[in-house]
């Protein structure tokens, strides 16, 4: 199946039907969504893209895990398929992972040692950075997203300020949940957002040479993102309350409820 996977052509999938995940977030939906047809995640490096089905209800996850608390996580998303499994007496979990590489620091072999558990130049790539798997169909295959929303840089400095996995969408309501999410500033933003693209490379990435071209300005766009909310308490969620969106009738997110209404 890795063989199928790595000869297949990589696809771009458009924002119409996508649930896009982010690192250290992670989805559970069923074939009965109405929504969401597609799950999604890409620039994993030294992370792991993991696939949880279940054979029986189709009950599908998609987790983006980069090693920060992985025996919790795994009991997570075991338990998130699960539940939308009870009702069904057959089928089984079957789990697909993707993403890692022989990197220098063996940050890929240990967060793939830990999952299991519970080349250019002689430089080392991921075969694959990303995947799509499609929850009506179970077809898993390797993809890349033009729009990662939405909220990319709101999602993105909740993980640069130390996120756990975070559960983002609701299946039952057909709801994406962001937020409310809380950091204290930033330290040496303004420093950071100075220095040029090779120290942020060596810097702010756990595999320099292997990073996708974009890495960069998302890092500096969720630096600036930062710098802009150093207390999201007050200028993003006052009230403690999430940004909700749902799919219109075109299949794009469409907030619906936020702090700021």
């Amino acid at each position: 199946k890795a063989k199928l996977l790595r000869n297949q052509p990589t696809q771009i999938v458009e924002p119409k039907g996508l649930l896009y995940v982010q690192q250290r977030e992670f989805a559970v939906t069923t074939p009965n969504d109405g929504s969401v047809s597609i799950l999604g995640s890409d620039d994993a490096t030294t992370c792991h893209l993991i696939v949880l089905r279940h054979t029986g209800s189709g009950a599908t996850c998609l987790t983006h895990c980069d090693g920060s608390d992985t025996e919790a996580e795994v009991s997570l998303i075991m338990s998130s398929v699960k539940s939308f499994s009870n009702t069904t007496g057959y089928g089984r979990l079957e789990v697909h992972l993707v993403g890692g590489f022989n990197d220098d620091r063996q940050l890929s072999q240990k967060l793939t040692n830990q999952l299991l558990k519970k080349k250019s130049d002689d430089i080392h790539f991921p075969i694959i950075y990303g995947i799509a798997v499609n929850v009506k169909t179970a077809e898993i295959f390797p993809a890349t997203f033009p729009e990662k929303g939405p909220d990319e840089d709101l999602r993105s400095a909740h993980v640069l300020t130390g996120a756990r996995l975070t559960n983002i969408y609701d299946a039952k309501t057909e709801q994406l949940h962001i937020g409310p999410y809380f950091w204290r500033p930033f330290p040496h933003v303004d420093f950071w957002l100075e220095q040029d693209d090779q120290q942020i490379l060596q810097n702010l990435s756990t595999s320099p040479l292997a990073e996708p071209p974009h890495f960069v300005s998302h890092i500096r766009s969720t630096l600036t993102f930062l710098k802009a909310h150093p207390f999201p308490s007050h200028s993003l969620f006052p009230d403690r309350k999430p940004r909700i969106y749902k799919k219109n009738e075109e299949g794009l997110w469409e907030l619906v409820c936020s702090d700021k209404d």
